[in-house]
């Protein structure tokens, strides 16, 4: 989920948290276990500063590690620790009970996006992602705000808050019933589609559709069980040649190949270079695909640029990759 919805969430377990006796009775460990909360809901999080290296590596590694079930162990541990010397005398059990509470939704609620995240490492290094729920989802960041509200109107907290994680669930359910009312829709729309992927949006009947037959790749809308292929690709492996071969080995088209299960390819001359670009077919934007990942090649086979990431026009491409195409 988004920042905003995590913040939301870390304080609506806050007002849960009131309703355990311990907590309500002692201002220090109250202070300790809000803190906790507020912290845990957002510390999983904290490989976003990733990006200050590259893309490649945040690509790769976001929602990885500090996702784990060693992670959702060792981050409530290590914020009791603080926390219980920041504020003496807070209690050390309820402190740490409620901080792992607020980890441990953090990653729960991640892996309903279509991101996902690698939620059983070490175990399994595969990315779990259910995609049902968009990262940011209004219905449950507007029901957070009224149940929040509602509380600082004085009604004890466990009541509204309750009520609102009951309608969420339900929420659950709907989302899990129209998900795979769309992925029958696009199997009878495409029959011969041997994969099929779907993403929500911000838009509760509104999914992202991509689709792969034995010989072509499909992109379109799902609005309920109304299906929409908007772009049609003819399904080609990438061709065996040494600039190929040479751009596979770069690091921002293997964060990009680790990351996108369905894409394209195209191979342009520019010069002396050649151009190898992934396109990733889930994102379609106003007849645009902007998550891409380009490599430069030249004719001695050493990539001299390269970049992956979120792309929407050829000259904010060209600066990224620091390339000024001769005319």
């Amino acid at each position: 989920m988004d920042t905003g919805t995590h913040v939301v969430m870390g304080v609506a377990i806050c007002g849960i948290a009131l309703s355990d006796p311990v907590v309500s009775a002692d201002a220090v460990t109250t202070s300790a276990v809000f803190s906790g909360i507020v912290v845990g809901s957002l510390i999983p999080d904290i490989d976003t500063v990733l990006k200050l290296r590259n893309n490649a590596v945040y690509i790769r590694h976001h929602r990885g590690i500090t996702h784990s079930i060693p992670a959702v162990l060792l981050w409530p541990l290590l914020l009791t620790v603080i926390l219980t010397l920041l504020f003496p005398g807070a209690n050390f059990i309820h402190v740490w009970a409620w901080s792992f509470l607020a980890v441990f939704l953090h990653v729960f609620v991640d892996i309903f996006n279509s991101y996902g995240t690698q939620a059983l490492r070490p175990f399994s290094k595969k990315w779990v992602a259910i995609g049902v729920i968009n990262t940011f989802d209004p219905v449950i960041f507007v029901l957070h705000l009224l149940a929040i509200t509602v509380w600082l109107f004085g009604v004890e907290p466990i009541y509204p808050i309750s009520i609102m994680y009951g309608i969420i669930f339900i929420y659950y359910l709907l989302r899990f019933a129209l998900k795979y009312a769309v992925i029958r829709a696009v199997a009878h729309t495409i029959p011969d589609a041997d994969e099929i992927i779907i993403a929500p949006t911000i838009r509760f009947f509104q999914w992202r559709v991509a689709a792969s037959s034995p010989t072509c790749h499909y992109v379109g809308r799902a609005y309920g069980r109304s299906i929409t292929i908007f772009d049609r690709f003819t399904k080609d492996p990438l061709p065996e040649l040494p600039e190929v071969r040479a751009a596979l080995e770069d690091n921002n088209i293997k964060a990009f190949t680790a990351f996108s299960p369905i894409y394209r390819w195209e191979l342009t001359k520019i010069g002396d270079l050649c151009e190898i670009r992934l396109i990733d077919l889930r994102y379609r934007n106003k007849d645009y695909y902007p998550f891409v990942a380009v490599a430069h090649v030249d004719s001695e086979m050493n990539v001299i640029n390269s970049y992956t990431g979120w792309i929407f026009s050829e000259e904010k491409l060209n600066k990224k990759l620091n390339f000024i195409p001769h005319s």
